[in-house]
């Protein structure tokens, strides 16, 4: 454990900064987890207003850096291709 003021502060910090990106993250996951169940069950609109969703979600993480813009990038386009295989 940190015994200088300044680290113990530094360490709280990343404690909670872990914290608020692990909720981002898993709301990423829930996002595109809801998407595919979608797609699996055929429902084109449904799926339609979920990949938005997702996008949106998705976007948010890599531009506060929670995801790499690469990262982000790659999910968008495997969710794009699963959403184009079904609507035509």
């Amino acid at each position: 454990m940190a015994n200088i003021k300044s680290a113990i502060k530094r360490a709280n910090k990343a404690k909670v900064r872990a914290l608020r990106n692990r909720a981002v993250k898993s709301t990423v996951k829930t996002a595109i987890k809801r998407f595919e169940e979608a797609v699996n069950n055929n429902k084109v609109e449904d799926a339609k207003i979920l990949l938005r969703k997702a996008i949106k979600v998705i976007d948010k993480a890599a531009s506060k850096g929670i995801l790499h813009k690469n990262n982000a990038a790659n999910k968008k386009s495997r969710l794009a291709k699963l959403y184009n295989k079904i609507a035509g």
